[in-house]
């Protein structure tokens, strides 16, 4: 008995057929109507593309207020409101 491999006697086989080469020489022009390939992120890509566009951290800033925090003198009426007003602003989207 003879055993040939999983491929038979021509080999091994693509699984999809080959396409022809596309090539565009200088001068001609692409039909606008013809197909193209299209991307689309997800929402948790979208949110994790703009969490690594943020700025890095400030450190000592981070630091400071929290000695502020400690200290009891960081919120004064001024900063809450404008707090607020940020926060209102982004949940309406603006």
């Amino acid at each position: 008995m003879e055993i040939f491999g999983a491929g038979g006697t021509q080999g091994p086989q693509p699984i999809y057929p080959r396409l022809a080469a596309f090539s565009v020489d200088a001068g001609q022009t692409v039909q606008a109507g013809a197909a193209r390939d299209q991307v689309e992120i997800s929402p948790l890509g979208q949110m994790l593309d703009g969490i690594s566009r943020l700025p890095e951290i400030r450190h000592e800033k981070v630091e400071e207020i929290r000695r502020q925090l400690a200290a009891g003198t960081y919120e004064t009426p001024a900063k809450l409101e404008l707090a607020l007003d940020r926060m209102l602003d982004e949940l309406h989207g603006w």
